[in-house]
């Protein structure tokens, strides 16, 4: 059995979903393939994103935050709330609902727009064919005029802390916790480490992360990582820079982590593990030896600036090639494929790309950090402004941070804005 498409999309996330959609709008006909399948067996679309990744987290970080704000800021408020409890099944129920509607809304998405979304497995194969091999078996050879290739993106394991889905969990494994942890551990100080380490120090967690660079958040500008690092340590965060890891070995009592800085070898107990040291490429079986699909030295498919392989007609979009692994930059390159397709002009403008850290205070930015725009030789300037001097900021009770805004010396262009503060993204 063989059918044809005019673009057959492999990977449902937001850039996958994104590309079916927006081909299936310049009228090609359109099939979706995803085998994501959730911890209780169930397929759903959307991928990392909605299914374990941004929208968990942010629940989370929501249900968290205001715990943490009625425990310790709605008095100045004149709000009275007697004892706060926390009821952590309700939080999580609340986060799996928010999660399925989602989903449920992507595979709505597909059909209205006619897409033929399927569950199971997608390979190419040479000459721009698709095998697909179904979730309940059978296997059927898809003809494709375009193909994109969006399969996304896993946590990376340490072989020195390997993942068990109980004491030491990647970033999903995190979201899913069912008590809050009286110790827990970190390994990384990135985005998804910041976050998660929040969600369960507000929720009542010691929470110890272990950085192996020297540098705090060395993607962001310093000045804002600077107000970020001290606001982090009053929260409570315990951030160890320059730890290297060395060993996680899992015991009666916990996870002993051995780990290396300089004051040399040190150890830390802890009751639960979040390994969270970034994300691979997720290539694995996406394509036969002949498809001429080619990888990047760190396992990346090799595209262009418009996201096309060397394989003429089939594109790879998302966090399974170059550039930063964030959902929105993965949903433009996703547009840009199906509008290339449909034979438009397209393109992504990766300066501008914002990036955002949803702590409390949250961090975004988009452009160039000063360090950034000062080793390209530029003339520059810069102008901040402390939210401690907002009227806004004061009546919410949140006026930690900064606005900071980089711009050309000589004609006044915006090269980067950064902010640390309240609801920054």
């Amino acid at each position: 059995m063989s059918r044809s498409f005019d673009v057959v999309v492999i990977g449902a996330g937001p850039a996958g979903y994104v590309a079916a959609i927006r081909a299936a709008q310049h009228g090609k006909s359109v099939a979706c393939i995803d085998e994501w399948k959730n911890k209780d067996g169930k397929n759903a679309f959307g991928g990392t994103c909605l299914n374990a990744g941004c929208i968990p987290s942010k629940a989370l970080l929501e249900s968290s935050e205001l715990f943490h704000r009625a425990q310790h800021e709605f008095k100045k408020h004149g709000i009275k709330t007697g004892t706060i409890e926390l009821d952590l099944g309700t939080m999580q129920k609340r986060r799996a609902s928010i999660v399925r509607q989602l989903t449920g809304g992507i595979a709505g998405l597909l059909k209205a727009n006619k897409v033929e979304g399927l569950i199971g497995h997608g390979k190419l194969m040479s000459g721009k064919q698709v095998e697909f091999t179904a979730v309940g078996g059978g296997v059927e050879i898809l003809s494709a005029q375009n193909v994109i290739l969006a399969s996304g993106a896993s946590p990376v394991e340490l072989r020195i802390a390997p993942f068990d889905g109980d004491m030491i969990v990647d970033s999903w494994g995190a979201l899913e916790f069912d008590h809050v942890p009286k110790r827990l551990g970190v390994v990384g100080a990135g985005v998804i480490g910041l976050e998660l380490g929040s969600v369960w120090s507000r929720l009542g967690s010691e929470v110890t992360v272990l950085e192996a660079m020297d540098e705090f958040l060395f993607m962001a500008d310093r000045d804002v990582a600077k107000v970020a690092a001290q606001e982090y340590e009053q929260q409570g965060l315990d951030i160890k820079l320059g730890a290297k890891v060395a060993a996680a070995k899992v015991g009666k009592k916990g996870v002993e982590v051995s780990f290396d800085d300089k004051n040399g070898a040190q150890s830390i107990e802890v009751d639960k593990l979040v390994v969270a040291v970034g994300r691979k490429p997720h290539t694995e079986n996406l394509f036969s030896e002949d498809a001429g699909i080619q990888l990047d030295e760190l396992g990346f498919i090799v595209v262009d600036n418009e996201c096309r392989t060397r394989v003429k007609g089939v594109y790879a979009v998302g966090d399974c090639v170059r550039g930063p692994m964030l959902a929105h930059k993965g949903s433009e390159e996703g547009v840009m494929a199906a509008d290339l397709i449909a034979g438009e002009i397209a393109e992504v403008n990766y300066n501008v790309i914002p990036s955002v850290i949803y702590t409390a205070p949250e961090i975004a930015w988009v452009g160039k950090t000063e360090a950034e725009v000062k080793a390209t030789g530029r003339a520059y300037k810069t102008g901040s402004f402390p939210f401690a001097a907002s009227g806004r900021a004061k009546a919410m009770e949140q006026t930690s941070g900064m606005v900071k805004i980089i711009s050309s010396k000589d004609d006044d262009e915006i090269l980067g804005v950064h902010i640390v503060g309240p609801m920054a993204s």
